[in-house]
């Protein structure tokens, strides 16, 4: 399915550093670039509200949305650098036992903020407490532009039955 509206999760803390608000403006530029709207909560600070100001700049759509609409409208869904809630919205889409695992979920991945947790996550599918179609629903890239082409290239991996 092609991408025809991204939902992106964030933090709206205005102190973010500036390599994050730089990532999300490049994000927001190629985001109206190829015709993708954005899909967001509507912050008016921080790395969100800088990601929707580039999307506007270069004469592309916007779309506020509540929270609990924001998964559903859009066709995949990507978390810029965030806190808690950023992460546990994202999972509950990614994860296929909470949502169906169909839709392309991404972290974008500036200045490797979120390179330990995903260790935690390799660890967990070593450990056998997080299934690999599980870690296989999430796209990592450090680069805007490399993980829009993930997105879009994205299949949602095979899911195992596990016996009881």
């Amino acid at each position: 399915m092609p991408l025809r509206r991204l939902t992106v999760l964030s933090g709206s803390d205005p102190a973010v550093r500036a390599e994050h608000v730089a990532a999300a403006t490049r994000l927001g530029a190629l985001l109206a670039e190829n015709s993708i709207t954005l899909v967001y909560g509507g912050a008016t600070q921080g790395a969100v509200a800088a990601l929707a100001e580039a999307v506007r700049t270069a004469e592309g759509s916007a779309v506020t949305a509540p929270a609990e609409e924001l998964a559903e409208l859009g066709d995949g869904v990507v978390a810029l650098p965030g806190g808690p809630a950023t992460l546990a919205e994202l999972f509950a889409i990614a994860l296929p036992e909470q949502g169906d695992g169909s839709k392309p979920c991404g972290l974008l991945n500036t200045a490797d903020y979120y390179s330990e947790l995903l260790k935690t996550g390799d660890d967990g599918v070593i450990e056998r407490f997080v299934r690999e179609t599980q870690r296989g629903c999430l796209v990592v890239e450090r680069d805007p532009a490399l993980l829009l082409r993930a997105l879009a290239d994205f299949r949602p991996p095979e899911t195992r039955r596990h016996s009881a």
